[in-house]
């Protein structure tokens, strides 16, 4: 059976992992930013605020990395807190407002001022033991949101939480290709965990990787393992293409249904 689910992966993955499918998406951020000092940061935030409608995610984001100018890392390093507090006084989407952006940006320079990178930080966090992305995680929030004053901005991946937005962020730097940028070096594709939204849920469901309901950390984590049945050494390669089904106009369940079990 993964045999022939492979080869159907890979024809979607052919066709769908491209650029062109990429817009409007949060990751379009990143591609500006070729040094990764600035593309994790970028990619940090942008993940952070990747809920609710896509246009005013692509707005949000668009205002805060404006008012970091050319370099991202400069303006966290070079920035009081209070700074950045009258930068952002005001700000305001849906349930995140400014002192929790502060807050936000603040714990990100503080771990930038410790660790280097944000890399180094999540990589701190891990042991050569560690199956999945998880131990670094936990250790990073930890890290960004010691005041725990951040809000939801950032799931708690040590609760029930599947923890989506952090995922995606981690799917951004680990993996390369024409549509992951990367960046990271120190972790491998092989520990990443499906970033779980209701697209990414039904797909699994329909796969026969996962029946629960819940779209939680157990039901992403069950996903995963499905998927590294079929490619052990990259689980989360078919996260964007088969997620543009039921998001793209034109690409249906239906149309990956077919494709899938046709």
């Amino acid at each position: 059976m993964e045999t022939g689910l492979k080869d159907k992966l890979e024809y979607i993955y052919s066709r769908y992992n491209k650029r062109e499918y990429v817009d409007p998406d949060p990751l379009l951020f990143l591609y500006d930013y070729p040094e990764k000092k600035n593309r994790e940061i970028v990619g940090f935030i942008a993940a952070c605020f990747a809920y609710g409608r896509v246009e005013q995610i692509m707005k949000t984001v668009a205002y805060i990395l404006e008012k970091f100018g050319h370099s991202p890392f400069d303006y966290l390093m070079g920035r009081t807190k209070k700074d950045m507090a009258n930068d952002f006084k005001g700000f305001r989407y849906r349930f995140a407002d400014d002192v929790h952006l502060t807050h936000l940006l603040w714990g990100i320079r503080e771990v930038l001022n410790r660790f280097g990178s944000l890399e180094n930080c999540f990589y701190a966090g891990m042991t050569p033991e560690d199956e999945t992305v998880l131990p670094g995680l936990v250790f990073l929030s930890e890290q960004v949101n010691k005041n725990k004053e951040i809000g939801h901005l950032l799931a708690d991946p040590q609760k029930k939480s599947a923890c989506k937005r952090s995922l995606l962020f981690l799917r951004w730097m680990v993996r390369k290709d024409q549509v992951d940028p990367g960046g990271w070096k120190k972790v491998s594709s092989s520990q990443l965990i499906i970033p779980l939204d209701t697209h990414m849920h039904k797909i699994g469901t329909m796969l026969g990787f996962t029946r629960r309901k819940s779209s939680d950390m157990k039901t992403a984590l069950e996903i995963t393992q499905g998927f590294k049945k079929v490619l052990r050494e990259d689980p989360v390669k078919y996260d964007f293409c088969l997620t543009r089904f039921g998001i793209r106009k034109g690409l249906s369940m239906d149309h990956l249904k077919n494709v899938i079990h046709g």
